[in-house]
């Protein structure tokens, strides 16, 4: 039993626990040995503290057999993301800088989802200060794709979907600005959503009112993303723009009957993309499924033409307001494609600002416009399939040159400035079994339409059931 246990539906292992079928220590000695015997050739896991995590299970067992209420996440493990605070383990953002960071406070969103029950185990590895969609530093490495170990996991949330995808955790936290929860799932064939700006409260740092990055759930099943969201969500008075709905309202029933949807398919978001066909052709017959299910599926696509103008200058100025102290005091153990997004935000004049937030203000109304005739935005979660391991990003897509680190994420960032829920569900493999996801985008704040719509083409199509050869 216990060899099965970290291949095992967060959903079902959560219910396991509770009814007292196998315990929360036994859960986490599970995960912990397939970490042990698979980590080493994938490098997810970067900090691990099993005697911390089995004595919290202990705890965990012991609150369960005295009768207590427990939370929706009760027993199960999970590693943090490294730019995720944990208090009394360190975070290191994948920097040289803060390779020996231990802060003395947990952030909010780890703090709910250790109140729902969760178990921490350690920490997931992430590409320096989170930029950029694939993950390697100078701390830690590279993290391989389960999948096949010479690609690449994505990121900058690699960490925790090469882990989730080799069970080495049931649920994993990330976070999301230009693809960093959708690349990876996609990737590595779970799921991850992006949720609405607000459906999870932002730590009460930095610029409040920024929403362009998020922070969100991922799980190997719809169901599972849900039952994480359910503990990450909900009102917080200290966040200027988070959303009242109450986390509990992501544990309701994801059953949908799909018939009648209106479904817009953009392939390569109304020719402002370039995406290699081996990717198409994964996505064009999963398209097709949506038909099958009695939707009505037509090409279309919102406006994007401002699109990359505007996110590459409201990410400059985050990047520059964010770390343009340490570009000051610490140029050299900056990595060349951050120093560069950095001074890109320093040549920024307020004209330049104003220009990208009006612009932005129209796009989000134009896709308001938009998801008044459809119901649902299909398009590719990722340009290209899993990439060279070495590489720090790809040179080209569909024979077009990608010039910087962010040229090839456009399918994912564009969507970002939608203000919209965003899935990556998993959507077939190549005829080299690397996998493909289809990125499934509903109008602002309808997180759980996402996600009832994602499960109805999970369970047409079970792409996500597939687990990689673990050797």
């Amino acid at each position: 039993m216990t060899d099965d246990i970290p291949d095992l539906d967060a959903t079902d292992l959560a219910g396991r626990i509770r009814r007292r079928e196998v315990s929360s220590r036994e859960v986490v000695q599970a995960h912990l040995d397939r970490i042990a015997a698979v980590d080493p050739a994938i490098n997810a896991i970067v900090t691990l503290d099993p005697e911390g995590a089995l004595a919290a299970a202990g705890a965990a067992d012991a609150a369960l057999a005295r009768g207590e209420a427990v939370g929706p996440l009760h027993g199960l493990p999970i590693a943090f993301k490294d730019t995720h605070h944990t208090r009394g383990m360190r975070t290191t953002y994948g920097s040289p800088l803060h390779a020996d960071y231990v802060p003395d406070f947990d952030d909010p969103l780890v703090a709910r989802i250790l109140a729902a029950g969760a178990i921490r185990i350690g920490k997931t590895n992430v590409p320096e200060f989170a930029a950029g969609s694939h993950t390697f530093n100078p701390v830690f490495g590279t993290t391989h794709n389960p999948w096949a170990h010479t690609r690449s996991a994505g990121g900058s949330s690699g960490g925790a979907a090469a882990a989730l995808a080799a069970g080495m955790q049931p649920i994993a936290d990330g976070s999301d600005m230009g693809g960093s929860l959708r690349n990876p799932a996609s990737f590595c064939n779970v799921v991850g959503l992006r949720p609405t700006p607000g459906r999870v409260p932002k730590a009460p740092s930095g610029n409040s009112w920024e929403r362009l990055s998020v922070a969100g759930p991922m799980g190997r099943t719809v169901a599972d993303t849900a039952l994480l969201l359910s503990a990450m969500a909900g009102p917080d008075r200290h966040d200027p723009i988070a959303l009242e709905t109450p986390g509990s309202a992501f544990a309701a029933p994801l059953d949908l009957d799909p018939r009648g949807l209106r479904v817009a398919w953009a392939p390569d978001l109304g020719g402002s993309v370039p995406v290699d066909p081996e990717v198409l052709a994964v996505l064009e017959p999963a398209v097709a499924v949506f038909a099958d299910l009695g939707c009505r599926v037509e090409r279309d696509s919102p406006d994007f033409r401002d699109a990359d103008e505007i996110f590459r200058t409201l990410r400059a100025h985050e990047f520059n307001v964010g770390l343009g102290e340490v570009l000051e005091s610490s140029r050299a153990a900056l990595k060349p494609s951050l120093v560069w997004n950095i001074e890109e935000g320093r040549r920024l004049g307020v004209a330049d600002l104003a220009r990208a937030t009006i612009a932005h203000s129209r796009l989000y109304a134009d896709g308001i416009d938009f998801f008044e005739r459809y119901d649902v935005l299909l398009a590719p979660v990722s340009q290209v399939v899993p990439f060279d391991a070495e590489l720090e990003y790809p040179r080209s897509v569909a024979g077009v040159a990608q010039h910087t680190y962010l040229d090839w994420m456009r399918s994912a960032y564009f969507v970002t400035l939608l203000g919209a829920p965003a899935l990556s569900v998993p959507a077939g493999f190549t005829p080299d079994g690397l996998p493909v996801g289809l990125q499934i985008v509903t109008v602002p704040r309808s997180d759980l339409a996402a996600l009832r719509i994602g499960a109805a083409f999970e369970a047409a199509t079970r792409y996500g059931r597939r687990r990689p050869a673990l050797g």
